[in-house]
């Protein structure tokens, strides 16, 4: 098997440690990929989003809807998290991805014309670890060449305008991160190119 997806990402953290995380996790057919952002700032929120990784590693092959309950489990005692995740399945061509909070996603097609938004994804309110709302992951069918692009809420909105989606995706996130950081919060950026499956 080939990878499933070439990836890239690129942050700043506002000040000292970041409570901002991305995890990439292989496994059978597929690639898990997930942004978390801790709450609020400094150790306290990176304890929190560093929570999550041992479930998404351990468990990368779930449901999404159980990665995220798992996780919520895990982050009980922490100060929560808020966090997306996608997960590509080479075997069919399908993403499936859900948010909880404010970290954005957006998919964008491969050939698509420049300054084309995307399929967005439409996350939950709520904290992981604290509130968990009724998830419902919304599953999209994903072709070679499509972007999947992940942002905290230190990236400003609008950060898929004008992406050249050809680019490398450690291009993208590089790109993203230095035209859309607020400047007023920690900023992270998760790019994933699906590639298929050879």
């Amino acid at each position: 098997m080939s990878a499933v997806v070439d990836w890239g990402w690129a942050g700043r953290a506002l000040d000292g440690e970041s409570g901002d995380l991305h995890v990439v996790v292989p496994f059978a057919h597929g690639v898990l990929v997930a942004l978390l952002d801790g709450l609020g700032h400094g150790p306290e929120a990176a304890a929190a989003a560093a929570a999550a990784v041992p479930v998404l590693e351990d468990h990368a092959s779930d449901p999404v809807p159980v990665l995220v309950q798992r996780c919520h489990d895990a982050l009980r005692r922490t100060r929560g998290a808020v966090m997306s995740l996608a997960s590509f399945d080479a075997r069919d061509g399908s993403m499936t991805w859900a948010g909880v909070g404010n970290v954005a996603g957006a998919l964008l097609r491969a050939g698509a014309a420049p300054g084309f938004a995307g399929e967005a994804l439409l996350a939950r309110g709520g904290v992981v670890g604290y509130r968990l709302p009724p998830l419902r992951a919304g599953t999209l069918r994903v072709a070679p060449g499509d972007v999947l692009v992940l942002a905290t809420d230190g990236i400003r909105s609008g950060f898929t305008e004008g992406l050249w989606t050809a680019a490398r995706a450690q291009e993208i996130a590089e790109t993203v991160l230095a035209g859309f950081a607020s400047g007023s919060d920690d900023a992270h950026v998760l790019v994933a190119r699906y590639l298929g499956e050879a």
